[in-house]
């Protein structure tokens, strides 16, 4: 895939916020219920508020080679909490349902937190847009060998082989669309890939019959922890 393939998605995940915000803040020159132009307007913010994020993780991503993301003992569990609350509202506004399931033993991961809030965030608007409230994402952390492994499930389309083989061999080098998935960010997945090999840690997916899990796999801390 050549490099204006990975610009024109870079363009289109950017161009679709910023289209939706024109929308909505049109609108509200025909919404006369208060409380119906109330809702635009936090639907206007947190459109915003995403768009703003990936401009941020674009900008975290030209600066990974200054080396100033340290790695240090994170809490994976914290850090699962922290994105949660964000998209909670978000996550309701869509009718959809995210479900926590908190099982590992091994409490600090080796991370950087602010890159690792990132990866986990950007699963967790992939999955919103799949499922609803009989089907509800699902953020896990738990052991998987030596690692502490954070999954985001959803209940969308399979993954199609090609960007499930470029995910399993650590090969998504830019971003790429993701047919079958419509709303999925391929931008969101390749900064994933790079804030997860920034950081040492295994990033995959795993498809199901009804879905697929992308994950992050951290090396544990050495240090201990009485949380």
């Amino acid at each position: 895939m050549s490099a204006n393939s990975g610009a024109i998605v870079v363009a289109h995940e950017l161009k679709a916020p910023l289209s939706l915000m024109r929308q909505l803040a049109l609108s509200l020159d025909y919404e006369e219920d208060i409380k119906g132009a109330r809702e635009v307007g936090r639907q206007i913010a947190a459109t915003s508020e995403r768009a703003i994020h990936q401009v941020n993780d674009l900008a975290r991503i030209a600066r990974l080679d200054d080396a100033l993301f340290e790695m240090e003992p994170v809490n994976p569990r914290a850090i699962c909490d922290d994105v949660t609350t964000e998209l909670w509202s978000l996550f309701k506004f869509n009718r959809r349902e995210l479900r926590i399931d908190y099982r590992n033993k091994r409490r600090l991961a080796v991370a950087n937190a602010q890159l690792l809030y990132s990866v986990v965030y950007n699963f967790c608007l992939n999955a919103m847009n799949y499922g609803g409230e009989e089907y509800p994402s699902e953020v896990a952390v738990f052991d998987r060998g030596d690692k502490i492994r954070i999954a985001v499930r959803d209940y969308g389309p399979t993954v199609p082989t090609k960007i499930w083989r470029e995910i399993k061999d650590g090969f998504v080098k830019q971003p790429v669309a993701t047919p079958m998935r419509p709303g999925s960010s391929g931008l969101g997945l390749y900064i994933a890939a790079k804030f997860a090999n920034y950081m040492n840690s295994d990033f995959g997916l795993i498809r199901h019959r009804d879905g697929t899990s992308f994950y992050i796999d951290l090396p544990v801390s050495g240090q201990l922890s009485f949380l």
